[in-house]
């Protein structure tokens, strides 16, 4: 790969719109929730399907429930999603996104968590 294209790859992935927010995760079958946030919502999505098709958890919280009933009895649910803004940094982000989640949990607090 040439030096331009690794630097036009580079100046993509750092113009890319970069959304973040709260995701859940829930056990179908008993309706238990993993409830999270995230600065790369896209990476969430990737990371849970990879999951379901290769029936390998990657989320500790679930492993033993995972291992018994499958991928295939999780959904993952999108709860709010962030846009990060151009004069924000990373950590400032990064805050905004766990506050989120924090309001989440409380919306959320009658529920079965892992």
């Amino acid at each position: 790969m040439e030096s331009n294209d690794r630097k036009a790859l580079s100046t993509q992935y750092k113009d890319r719109e970069v959304i973040g927010g709260v995701y859940l995760i829930r056990n179908r079958q008993s309706n238990r929730l993993l409830v999270d946030s995230t600065a790369d919502l896209s990476s969430i999505k990737n990371r849970f399907e990879f999951s379901v098709k290769t029936d390998s958890c990657v989320y500790m919280k679930l492993q033993k429930d995972w291992a018994e009933l499958g991928g295939g009895s999780f959904s993952l649910e999108i709860l709010e999603e962030l846009r990060k803004n151009d004069s924000q940094t990373s950590a400032a982000f990064k805050a905004d996104v766990d506050l989120l989640k924090e309001m989440w949990l409380e919306k959320l607090s009658g529920e079965d968590f892992y």
